[in-house]
């Protein structure tokens, strides 16, 4: 079943995200993963949370997403962006 993860990122250097960017799309494809939504306008409308951008990603399974996530591509380009921007982020595995 599909996982989702959701980031908030707030960007710091716009430049080096941007490189950041352009590595992590071809890397999050050859995933398998998809962006669901990436930076576009949102509004909350309950709670306290103020996010700032907020990416969507789709993973064919929680297995891909963390093996994306640790493996040793996400991990360096990991570094780019810990250097330019701050994030929070969760996963939640999909529905049957």
């Amino acid at each position: 079943m599909a996982a989702y993860v959701i980031f908030d990122v707030e960007i710091h250097d716009r430049t080096r995200y941007m490189e950041f960017m352009d590595k992590v799309k071809p890397a999050l494809q050859e995933a398998g993963a998809r962006y669901l939504a990436r930076g576009g306008a949102h509004k909350v409308y309950e709670g306290d949370w103020e996010p700032r951008r907020i990416v969507l990603l789709e993973f064919p399974s929680v297995a891909a997403w963390e093996g994306f996530y640790n493996g040793a591509t996400y991990q360096g380009l990991k570094e780019i962006r810990d250097a330019c921007s701050s994030a929070r982020l969760v996963g939640v595995e999909g529905l049957e």
